[in-house]
């Protein structure tokens, strides 16, 4: 695979979409943000949590119940830190997203966790 980084994106921005690094909790600037529209991926552009579907989890981290479309966001299995976890990523360029959690509210009961650093955000028209 060619390298797919963005040559726009920041050194953070690059740590947690390549690397897989995090942001701290509290820190992004999505965590707490309640604009009407698209988050994206920061790398690609891609659709991957439509506004709507956000959450306030009491994470630090911007939290969503669903993906913007079957197939935006792929899962894999992660090891690291002496646990086992589910990683997400953009499906389009594999660029690191954060986790996906059981606990989240209905109707899907998930939570995608994700570094606000990897999503850029799109305002509705």
């Amino acid at each position: 695979m060619t390298d797919p980084t963005n040559p726009n994106l920041s050194a953070e921005q690059h740590n947690i979409c390549f690397l897989k690094g995090t942001e701290p909790p509290f820190s992004g600037k999505y965590y707490d943000y309640h604009e009407t529209g698209m988050y994206v991926c920061a790398n690609c552009g891609k659709d991957l949590f439509p506004s709507d579907t956000k959450f306030d989890s009491g994470t630090g981290w911007p939290s969503f119940w669903e993906e913007a479309g079957k197939g935006n966001v792929a899962t894999v299995v992660d090891e690291t830190l002496g646990m086992q976890r589910t990683e997400i990523t953009c499906a389009h360029c594999g660029s690191h997203l954060g986790h996906v959690f059981d606990d989240g509210p209905a109707p899907t009961g998930k939570r995608y966790c994700v570094n606000s650093l990897s999503l850029d955000f799109k305002a509705k028209e």
